[in-house]
């Protein structure tokens, strides 16, 4: 990837937002690296998009997430912008539910964040500012039937975001969280809902686009919270 461009992490790369993130901020001048699970599928990205790099890692495999996150810092340097995209469900009855698959979720969605503030911000500090962009959805807010063991890790998510943004935007690091209230245009949720109407779908480029535009807020006008939802969206 050319040193000449600004540096943006995206973790958790998937075919939807995290994939539209990478497009977005490449196309606008950054080098982007990227983390997943999947090598393959990062490998093939990696070669499709120029001005990024892959490095697959687990997220809850935390003590190897960050030896990931310290490899990116040492080869492509520090990221001026995160872009937390991570998540990781169980959907089952309360009564059904493993609490080993609640705990590997917290990881992934809850952890693996105060991990990677752990490693940037106060590199971010001294740098003289960043901003560490965190995507969620609507169960950061309400818990649902079937959701216990999702919902508890986004709303713990949600408030550990604001924790840093409380601590790290007085030191010039600017903490946001996007709460996605859709279903997300990807093949996959297609494949679930073939009939539903387009107007119910965000479309991840739009996404990236609000994604790209809270990173780069001035600092007189910077925020925490945001929700964006399609116009069809019940609400």
């Amino acid at each position: 990837m050319s040193d000449q461009r600004p540096h943006c992490l995206v973790i958790g790369v998937g075919a939807g937002t995290g994939l539209a993130c990478v497009r977005r901020f490449v196309e606008s001048g950054y080098k982007v690296s990227m983390i997943a699970r999947h090598e393959g599928r990062l490998q093939t990205w990696q070669q499709d998009i120029s001005n990024t790099a892959a490095y697959p890692s687990d997220i809850t495999e935390l003590d190897q997430f960050r030896d990931t996150l310290r490899q990116i810092k040492d080869e492509q340097g520090l990221p001026s912008k995160v872009i937390y995209n991570a998540s990781l469900a169980t959907f089952a009855p309360y009564t059904e539910l493993d609490p080993k698959d609640l705990e590997r979720n917290f990881r992934a969605n809850t952890s693996g964040l105060l991990i990677t503030a752990q490693e940037f911000a106060p590199a971010m500090i001294d740098a003289g500012g960043g901003a560490i962009i965190i995507t969620g959805n609507t169960s950061a807010r309400r818990g649902t039937p079937r959701f216990v063991g999702f919902a508890p890790t986004k709303a713990s998510q949600r408030i550990l975001g604001e924790s840093l943004a409380r601590e790290l935007g007085p030191k010039g690091v600017h903490v946001a969280y996007i709460m996605i209230d859709a279903m997300i245009d990807m093949p996959m949720v297609r494949k679930r809902m073939p009939d539903a109407p387009i107007e119910l779908f965000a479309q991840p480029a739009d996404i990236a686009a609000e994604v790209y535009h809270i990173a780069h807020q001035p600092p007189s006008t910077w925020s925490y919270m945001h929700e964006i939802r399609p116009f069809g969206e019940t609400w």
